[in-house]
C-alpha cells in the first residue's frame, strides 16, 4: 500500500484486533466504518482508493479471505521448482581424477 511499510500495515492491523476483541463499541465502530476505526489506532492517512472493510467471524458463517491474483506469468516449470526447492535435479558431473577413478559415484537414494 502507497506510503505504507508491510510492517506499519501489520501493526496497525494488530491493534485493531485487539482493541475490538474487547471494546464493543470499537468493534462496532469497525463493523460500521473501517476508516474511522483505522484513524482511531494511526494518525497515519489511508491512501483514498483503498479502504478497509472489518467482517466479524464470530458465527455461523466464517469468513475466508483469499490472497490478492498472482498477475506475474513468468512462473518457474515443475522442473525448474525442483532444481530450486533442492529436489533430485541434474546428475552432477563426475569428479575428475582421485575416488572418481576408483570408484563410481553412486546415486543417493532418499528413503
Amino acid at each position: 500500500m502507497k506510503g505504507w511499510t508491510n510492517d506499519e500495515l501489520q501493526q496497525m492491523l494488530l491493534k485493531i484486533i485487539r482493541r475490538a476483541a474487547i471494546d464493543p463499541e470499537f468493534r462496532a465502530l469497525a463493523l460500521r466504518d473501517g476508516s474511522a476505526a483505522i484513524s482511531k489506532v494511526t494518525s497515519k492517512p489511508l491512501p483514498e482508493d483503498i479502504i478497509y472493510q472489518f467482517v466479524d467471524n464470530s458465527g455461523r458463517v466464517r469468513i475466508v479471505a483469499l490472497p490478492d491474483p498472482v498477475l506475474d506469468t513468468d512462473e518457474l516449470s515443475d522442473t525448474e521448482l525442483e532444481e530450486v526447492s533442492g529436489g533430485e535435479g541434474p546428475t552432477p558431473p563426475p569428479i575428475s581424477g582421485g575416488w572418481s577413478k576408483i570408484a563410481p559415484l553412486q546415486k543417493i537414494t532418499k528413503s
